[in-house]
């Protein structure tokens, strides 16, 4: 995986899922039963153990830190629920000038110290087999539930904040966009080898708001990490903008299955790895036809310069087996197959 990142040629692409260490696996829920998310989280042991899981069962070629893009909003100040199978609740969200009372830029070593623990046990834990992979939400994704208080299809209330206040809403991006530069420079001081963004509801924007309310703070965060560690942008819908991303210096580009391959190659140009783009729903057919389709997305990328995975976090309730059956068509997979 850091080979591709680094733009090396490899013999076959890598592979791991979004959302790998958690819901779907009997392990997990096992946890589950005992510890509330946030324990889970912020108990650096049980943190290390669950990122390693699917490591160990699924065989992925990269371990990706159990964790929640809403540590930042919560380090901020604000109060943050996650109520099991619902969704996160934020009981107080932003919504006006005297509610940036209530918020700050932390000192992340303070109030995120158990990531960094959680980061520097599971290096330790992991002992290089695979490399481990930081991340973040983007900074418009965070303003979303900040401002929305809780999760949407639509995030219609967080949108009509830009457009309605837009001082305030780019200042509150800029607080987040500190936040989160501090957050990850000390997760890659702590040892993660690549740090992802997620900009979850960047497809809610139009490709100009794109630019101005999430890409313009994205380039922010990319280009205070590039030089430190490797980084992957993931901004679900907004392919429209892959070129413009690519622009950031960013070393990896994910997208989800509502683009083609070879159309997104053409945006983001040659010199990027591109990260996707299996749906998630695809796991629920018989493994002979997740092989047979994975196969194909492996030739429609044409083999270098890709890291497979999802197109999004694997979905609850897939079969163990069905994943593992994702994994090991990658691992089975030689570059030389594919058809010039």
């Amino acid at each position: 995986m850091l080979r591709v990142l680094r733009g090396e040629t490899v013999e076959r692409p890598p592979v791991w899922m979004m959302r790998q260490a958690g819901r779907y696996l009997p392990e997990y829920m096992a946890l589950r039963e005992k510890y509330s998310f946030f324990e889970r989280c912020q108990t650096p042991e049980l943190a290390c153990e669950i990122t390693i899981q699917p490591v160990d069962i699924i065989g992925v070629d990269a371990a990706i830190l159990f964790s929640d893009i809403l540590v930042v909003p919560q380090a901020m100040g604000l109060e943050v629920q996650l109520v099991e199978s619902k969704g996160p609740i934020l009981p107080e969200p932003i919504r006006t000038r005297s509610d940036f009372n209530r918020i700050r830029i932390p000192n992340v070593n303070e109030k995120l110290q158990y990531v960094f623990d959680a980061v520097k046990l599971t290096k330790k834990e992991l002992n290089d087999r695979v490399p481990l992979i930081g991340f973040a939400g983007a900074p418009w994704t965070i303003l979303c539930y900040m401002v929305q208080g809780k999760g949407s299809k639509t995030f219609d209330e967080a949108k009509a904040f830009c457009y309605t206040q837009p001082e305030m809403a780019h200042r509150l991006l800029q607080m987040i966009t500190d936040t989160t530069i501090a957050y990850c420079k000390e997760q890659a001081a702590a040892g993660v080898d690549v740090v992802q963004l997620f900009d979850s509801w960047g497809g809610l924007l139009s490709p100009n708001d794109f630019k101005n309310i999430s890409l313009k703070y994205i380039g922010q965060i990319v280009r205070a990490l590039k030089d430190e560690v490797l980084v992957i942008v993931f901004a679900k819908g907004a392919w429209h903008s892959l070129k413009q991303m690519a622009d950031t210096g960013t070393h990896g580009l994910g997208i989800d299955w509502c683009i083609e391959p070879q159309m997104a190659r053409k945006l983001a140009g040659s010199g990027i790895a591109l990260q996707g783009n299996f749906d998630p729903a695809k796991l629920f057919a018989p493994i002979s036809v997740i092989k047979k389709e994975v196969s194909q997305m492996l030739e429609d990328f044409g083999g270098q310069a890709h890291i497979a995975n999802l197109g999004h976090g694997i979905l609850p309730n897939t079969p163990v087996d069905h994943a593992k059956a994702f994994v090991q068509t990658v691992k089975e997979y030689k570059i030389e197959n594919v058809k010039v």
